[in-house]
């Protein structure tokens, strides 16, 4: 894991600046106008998931607070987040409640934004276009 972390970061070149920030994203100091890549928004909510004890409620309360907090900043804001709903189902209780929270939170993001595009093997699929 660590080589391909390594391979990502030399991949990425010298004009990238990486944060690392595990839930309040909104604390980050982004210089105005700046363009930010947010990768990925389901290890984020894992974040608050695991630290508000699976609670899924509780998890997208949270969340959703954090991610109003964050689109507020005068940048422009790219998203990367998995359609874990159309997966292979969860066989346990926890693992089914993540997947919800992550729904609802696609849902959440995608209401704010101008636009959604779906990668469907790379392929970009239009869901939402400037509104």
């Amino acid at each position: 894991f660590k080589k391909r972390i390594e391979r990502h970061q030399r991949d990425r070149g010298d004009e990238w600046v990486n944060v690392e920030e595990e839930k309040a994203i909104s604390s980050v100091d982004f210089p105005s106008g700046a363009t930010v890549v947010l990768d990925c928004i389901t290890l984020w909510l894992t974040n608050f998931f695991t630290d508000l004890d699976f609670d899924t409620e509780k998890s997208l309360a949270e969340a959703k607070l954090e991610w109003d907090r964050l689109i507020q900043k005068d940048i422009t804001l790219l998203v990367v987040t998995n359609e874990i709903g159309m997966g292979v189902h969860a066989d346990t209780e926890v693992g089914r409640h993540f997947v919800d929270l992550q729904g609802w939170m696609n849902q959440y993001i995608a209401s704010t934004a101008n636009r959604v595009t779906l990668m469907v093997s790379g392929i970009p699929v239009a869901v939402k276009t400037d509104g």
